[in-house]
């Protein structure tokens, strides 16, 4: 006679499902250029003429109407005549920062001109960027030339027929900023000679 095992048991183990690890997918990294690479690799003719760099990315330059050359040499005679001894008034000049490297349309920097054979300025006392058809462009520059302590920075909004101010930099910002125009002048408070009437800037 074939006895019963009492003594055997029946165990249901429950099994838990584990969820597959999801695949993590990045976006491609974009790797800051510096200064000194951008320069090098314009010199290597790798990147293109007519080019900025801007917070560690190289951006092109868009083409330039003719109102936007009109008003960079109307300014640039007015500014060229009110600049004192000892500062330099540029038109497309670069200015050095700490990632980025603007051309801003105008400026006036104090030196003369043999102090920077071998670089750059690192700073200026104004800077003038004619806003055609490139108002957020232009106005993305704001926080290099604040962080490089540029003293005074005009946007010149031609299609509004105003001028936008901002001076006193702090930080990567500039504390103080105006609206002039429509009509009157504006002088500027760094380089006090150097007054522009805005009728006749923006006349037809």
């Amino acid at each position: 006679m074939k006895l019963r095992d009492d003594t055997r048991k029946d165990y249901f183990c429950p099994v838990t499902a584990i969820e597959a690890p999801k695949t993590v997918v990045r976006g491609p990294q974009l790797w800051p250029l510096g200064v000194q690479a951008y320069h090098t690799l314009g010199d290597l003719g790798l990147i293109p003429e007519k080019t900025e760099l801007l917070y560690g990315q190289v951006f092109f330059k868009k083409p330039k109407p003719p109102f936007h050359s009109y008003l960079v040499q109307s300014l640039f005679s007015l500014l060229r005549a009110a600049v004192p001894s000892g500062f330099i008034a540029g038109s497309g000049q670069p200015i050095t920062c700490s990632d980025s490297e603007p051309e801003p349309d105008l400026s006036v920097v104090k030196g003369r001109i043999e102090d920077f054979r071998h670089a750059h300025p690192t700073t200026a006392e104004l800077v003038i960027e004619i806003c055609v058809t490139s108002h957020d462009y232009d106005r993305s520059k704001l926080r290099a030339y604040a962080a490089a302590g540029v003293k005074e920075c005009w946007l010149v909004l031609a299609p509004e027929k105003q001028i936008e101010v901002h001076h006193q930099p702090q930080g990567e910002q500039f504390a103080e900023q105006a609206v002039h125009g429509p009509g009157g002048t504006l002088t500027s408070a760094v380089v006090p000679s150097f007054t522009v009437e805005l009728d006749r800037l923006f006349a037809a």
